[in-house]
């Protein structure tokens, strides 16, 4: 995870995180447009998340969940001031996967990962607070409809679509398909999986998460291989270590459409 120095007149930030900001080196650690990202070098480590009014509310929802079953960091603060908001919480010990260490074990790696988000999966999700991230998730790829956010490399060399029109009938044949069967990361990629000397750490980036379908996470698990490595050929690998009893090959390039879509 990139940090660089930066310095900020934290008087303008909710006055809740300004102690934690205060007589501490700060750095960007933003990696999205979206928001920005603030590390707080102080005690063992602080991340302050800042984004548009109202767009961190189900990640700070989902965080404190999941923390709550020891699968994130403690959320300290969410809240919103001048039309922004701000999201507080400890750093999970350890790092992303996008560590060399992890990636210089490819093999290792995609065991781990896929064996996690499986365990991810088999967790009882009932008193989730978000119980249909379906709804949202079907929102957003209705919204790409008009193609404006059309991605049509996303999948390139995993799944394959002639054209947009191709890629709409897959992601409209797949809708309907979609269940509320797991308790989903919702951006299960390599950085947002924390590992400490390759032991489970945590979750981070957790605004898409809540119950949906499986097929969701094991998209983005495939794709994060073949993206920050270099290469598909863990592909079956993940699937294998994941379980392919529970994978249906033909949901998966329909979810890839979807999200070829949505932007």
């Amino acid at each position: 995870m990139n940090r660089k120095p930066i310095k900020l007149n934290i008087e303008t930030y909710p006055e809740a995180v300004i102690s934690y900001m205060k007589d501490s080196v700060l750095y960007d650690s933003s990696c999205s447009p979206q928001a920005k990202v603030v590390f707080i070098d102080k005690d063992d480590g602080y991340f302050l998340k800042e984004a548009a009014g109202g767009t961190l509310k189900t990640e700070a929802l989902m965080t404190g969940y999941m923390h709550s079953r020891n699968l994130s960091e403690e959320v300290l603060y969410y809240g919103s001031l001048h039309g922004k908001d701000y999201l507080l919480s400890r750093k999970i010990q350890g790092e992303d996967c996008t560590y060399r260490d992890y990636l210089s074990e490819p093999e290792r790696l995609c065991d781990t990962i896929a064996t996690l988000l499986r365990e991810l999966h088999e967790t009882d999700g009932k008193d989730c607070p978000v119980q249909d991230r379906i709804m949202t998730y079907a929102e957003t790829v209705t919204c790409g409809f008009d193609k404006d956010s059309y991605e049509p490399d996303l999948f390139k060399e995993i799944w394959k679509f002639d054209s947009f029109s191709d890629a709409k009938r897959a992601a409209e044949e797949g809708l309907p398909l979609l269940k509320r069967e797991v308790l989903l990361h919702g951006d299960y990629c390599l950085p947002n999986i924390i590992l400490n000397h390759w032991k489970f750490s945590g979750y981070i980036d957790l605004g898409c998460g809540g119950i949906g379908d499986r097929h969701i996470d094991v998209v983005w698990g495939i794709w994060t291989l073949n993206y920050n490595l270099g290469t598909v050929r863990y592909t079956n690998r993940f699937m294998d270590a994941y379980g392919r009893d529970s994978i249906e090959p033909e949901k998966l390039r329909m979810i890839a459409a979807m999200e070829m879509i949505g932007g």
